[in-house]
């Protein structure tokens, strides 16, 4: 019954709101609180993977792989655990963050479907039930984006949906295609049956159409352009939810599909592992040519994804978990970064750099708060970004990829730029003659400063956590042990 908690209880929050009575106090209090259970259940499934090891849930108690199959692993545990994180500092930020005009066209409650979304992506135990929860996820982000339409808000809401909608098309081909060779959808079902009912032309076809699908999600070269054109648009509390969570879906579907299916197509992990490269030097490239702090911190996301799905092409253990290691780490600092533009447009009512300023001058506390995520972001030591980048060149050096790792230290280097530019802008240069220099008010500094403390605590903790990614690495790499807790003695 634990696995289900983390779909069920944003499903019931987003239904308690939309029937309560309009009254904004209220409102925010059931969201809050089911942000809080979320996180509170998705720490209960961690703590009993952690113990007891992989969790499955036969909903019906129908046996799979003929019934809806939930699974918790290592892998899965700790994102959804971030979902629960991301959940209740996005909630509370958005008290101050977002308009009342949003509020009241059920912005809380579609919050907590897109929660509800992410949770079931992560637990989900079937690839076509895995595509309905990036269905959920697409419907719940585009009205988020969308909401209290402006015209820029529609142009971006209509490229991102446009663009995932060819990426769920793609997949849902895919997933055809396999279940008319495999004649199954269950993960562990498939991990077992596929090996015997694959052909070579059919395992090229498939793994390149998920890769294609996936890679769009995620934000991989060449077809990211709909990330850094939407995620500037909305409100920071939506955009930190979207840049924290969406594109980390679609690294743990590529992740999870081809640990479990694709495990000896070395051509395609030499495609991963050149559009992982690809995406780094171009997504901070593109960093550096724009003049807005979000939609910097747009292109900074694109680049750091291939970071992320760089373990999974270079196939060790060590590798697989310094990706791991390294979403958790981007997961809090970009979701942060994002929340710290929206304290920059309430200040300025603008981001654009050139308006900007002075704010470790008129707001000192805040500038120190905010260095933590951007500095983390960059890689200076010894924040968890630095121990991140630098598990990922160790896994390149240790398989004799140099050339990598001194592609992946270049990239650091032009993140240090990107970042650097955005501290002396935002934050050092002089401020503006009409700068804004009044207090900022606790609900949209708390959420910033706890992510930041978390930010310091996972530096901290960095060996712990290693170690419990290097064991979600080898659960993805060693399958048996999931096929079994799945089937069973079938």
């Amino acid at each position: 019954m634990l696995l289900v908690l983390p779909i069920l209880i944003p499903l019931a929050t987003a239904i308690a709101i939309s029937i309560l009575p309009q009254r904004p106090r209220l409102l925010r209090a059931v969201a809050f609180a089911g942000a809080a259970c979320i996180l509170a259940s998705a720490a209960a499934v961690l703590a009993r993977v952690e113990g007891s090891g992989i969790q499955v849930l036969q909903i019906g108690a129908w046996p799979a792989p003929f019934g809806i199959t939930l699974v918790a692993d290592l892998f899965s545990a700790l994102l959804v655990f971030m979902v629960g994180i991301v959940g209740v500092v996005v909630t509370f930020n958005s008290f101050s963050g977002v308009d009342p005009r949003r509020e009241a066209f059920g912005y809380h409650a579609l919050l907590h479907i897109l929660l509800m979304g992410v949770s079931g992506a992560f637990l989900t135990g079937d690839i076509f039930n895995l595509y309905v929860w990036f269905e959920v996820m697409l419907i719940a982000s585009f009205v988020l984006m969308s909401l209290y339409r402006t015209s820029s808000q529609l142009h971006a809401a209509f490229t991102y949906v446009t663009l995932n909608l060819l990426a769920s098309a793609l997949l849902l081909t895919a997933i055809g295609l396999l279940y008319g060779q495999a004649g199954t959808l269950n993960f562990a079902d498939l991990a077992r049956a596929w090996p015997e009912r694959r052909t070579p032309a059919l395992d090229a076809t498939l793994s390149m159409l998920f890769v294609i699908a996936f890679g769009i999600k995620a934000g991989l070269f060449p077809l990211f352009f709909w990330l850094p054109a939407s995620y500037h648009t909305p409100p920071a509390a939506v955009g930190a939810l979207f840049a924290g969570l969406l594109t980390k879906v679609g690294v743990y579907a590529l992740i999870r599909v081809f640990t479990l299916l694709f495990r000896d197509q070395g051509g395609m992990y030499t495609v991963v592992l050149v559009l992982s490269v690809t995406t780094m030097v171009v997504g901070m490239i593109g960093a550096l040519g724009q003049r807005d702090f979000r939609r910097v911190l747009s292109f900074n996301l694109v680049g750091h994804i291939g970071f992320t799905t760089l373990g999974l092409a270079l196939w060790t253990p060590f590798a697989l978990a310094a990706s791991i290691f390294y979403m958790l780490h981007h997961i809090l600092v970009i979701t942060n970064l994002f929340l710290v533009s929206g304290l920059l447009l309430r200040l300025r009512r603008t981001t654009q750099l050139s308006e900007l300023g002075g704010l470790y001058r008129t707001h000192t506390v805040v500038a120190v708060v905010a260095m933590i995520p951007l500095f983390s972001l960059a890689g200076v030591p010894p924040l968890s970004g630095f121990i991140a980048k630098l598990a990922i060149v160790e896994a390149a050096l240790n398989v004799g990829y140099y050339r990598l790792a001194g592609i992946a230290l270049a990239v650091s280097l032009l993140t240090v730029l990107s970042i650097a530019r955005l501290w002396e802008e935002a934050f050092w240069k002089p401020p503006p003659p009409e700068a804004n220099s009044a207090p900022l008010g606790t609900v949209i500094v708390a959420p910033i400063a706890v992510l930041a403390m978390l930010t310091l605590a996972l530096a901290l903790g960095a060996e712990p956590v290693l170690n419990v990614s290097r064991r979600a690495a080898e659960q993805l790499l060693q399958p048996d042990g999931y096929v079994r807790a799945v089937l069973g003695a079938q």
